[in-house]
């Protein structure tokens, strides 16, 4: 008899996207007329670069030549992207990786819920909240949740409360933990953490042999100088911290699929008997049994990225995104709402109006004003009271949903 990951039931049947997905369906059946902007998933509506484009289409040249042809690639990514991470991402901000700590993959969601594979069970998790709902999700399937509470949260992660109250800056864990998620421009709240408020939790890690799992996956929208773009601009932090980043909101890649993660051989965990161990060779472990490689022609559009023109081009695409990170936040101030976020990030978070809860505000917007937003509370309790708005729409139905509101 087949037995199966038991944990799969306990965790709750609906993602959050997909019941925001449900929702909007059934609007639009009943209302087949509405003009829906959607302002809810985090997708992009910029076409890719030109230059990534290019790069893509001689690379599928190359595939159709038996001289140019390419199998199956490394596991760990192309030397010829890797080198440019290496060149532009990191030692251009001073920070020193080297080639063989940078692992491309097919998504930062991919290696946030994947990462588990190389770590203890028994590790207690720290996450902040509101929460990207993956990284809970994937620690309640491998079994490190424990038991779902009613309020919506797992009696064995620890939940650190990021509230307008607080400045959305978490405090440290009262009690011991081993593994912090921190995603820093934050989803969903759109804030950041400055350098010293990053140093404090490197620390924090320093001091408790604990390990940072640090979401980069929006720093191209970083305008503020004393932000950081990575953890590892903090010293340190090479040895407590492995960085996740993406292509899918810098350059477009969210159906193209192409990211990557950062392990540094200084970074270590422990093994039952209290001996460090250096996550680099793990993680390099699974992914050469578990993934076979992000596929050349995609890496190549990812290289081209970093060429003068496929530079100016994503420069061009932030600024778009940004522009209407600011038409949001300008228009909601402008009618008394409380917003955060959207300067550093393509997120703006909305307090909703008083004793309105997240999901009835949400509803209200789609049925009254043909808006699709997404509840905060669907990232976690603290979320409660809020919604949040994408910048990645276009510019005229940005400007056409802020008239509607």
């Amino acid at each position: 008899m087949v037995h199966l990951n038991q944990h799969f039931l306990e965790i709750p049947e609906t993602y959050l996207f997909s019941e925001i997905a449900k929702r909007v369906d059934a609007y639009k059946k009943a209302n087949p007329e509405a003009n829906i902007i959607r302002m809810g998933i985090g997708d992009v509506t910029r076409p890719l670069p030109e230059a990534c484009i290019e790069a893509m289409h001689k690379a599928v040249d190359e595939m159709g030549k038996a001289e140019t042809f390419r199998g199956y690639g490394p596991e760990q990514g192309y030397d010829f992207l890797r080198e440019k991470i290496v060149e532009f991402d990191y030692a251009a901000r001073g920070v020193k990786i080297s080639k063989d700590e940078v692992f491309v993959s097919d998504g930062a969601k991919s290696d946030t819920g994947n990462i588990g594979d190389i770590l203890a069970l028994a590790n207690k998790i720290a996450v902040t909240d509101p929460v990207y709902p993956v990284y809970v999700d994937t620690n309640a399937m491998a079994g490190r949740g424990g038991k779902l509470k009613e309020n919506g949260c797992w009696d064995n992660i620890y939940y650190m409360p990021c509230m307008a109250e607080n400045g959305f800056v978490p405090a440290l864990p009262a009690e011991a933990v081993d593994v912090i998620y921190l995603c820093y421009p934050n989803n969903p709240t759109g804030t950041t953490l400055t350098k010293e408020q990053l140093k404090v939790w490197v620390d924090y890690a320093t001091e408790h042999k604990a390990l940072i799992l640090f979401d980069a996956a929006y720093e191209a929208f970083i305008t503020e100088k004393d932000v950081p773009h990575s953890i590892y601009e903090i010293e340190g932090a090479e040895k407590v911290a492995i960085e996740f980043r993406s292509y899918s909101k810098t350059a477009g890649f969210t159906g193209t699929r192409c990211s990557y993660t950062v392990v540094p051989k200084a970074c270590m965990a422990y093994d039952k008997n209290g001996r460090e161990v250096s996550l680099n060779p793990l993680w390099n472990r699974r992914q050469c049994t578990k993934f076979n490689g992000t596929p050349y022609i995609i890496q190549r559009g990812a290289e081209a990225v970093y060429s003068e023109k496929g530079m100016a081009e994503v420069k061009d695409t932030i600024a778009y995104y940004l522009e209407n990170a600011k038409i949001i936040r300008n228009a909601l101030s402008a009618k008394g709402y409380e917003v955060f976020g959207g300067i550093n990030s393509p997120y703006v978070w909305m307090k909703t109006p008083s004793g309105s809860t997240s999901w009835e505000f949400f509803d209200y917007l789609l049925q009254s004003k043909n808006i699709v937003t997404t509840p905060g509370a669907g990232f976690g309790p603290s979320g409660e009271g809020y919604i949040r708005l994408t910048a990645f729409s276009t510019k005229e139905k940005t400007l056409e949903a802020m008239e509607r509101i």
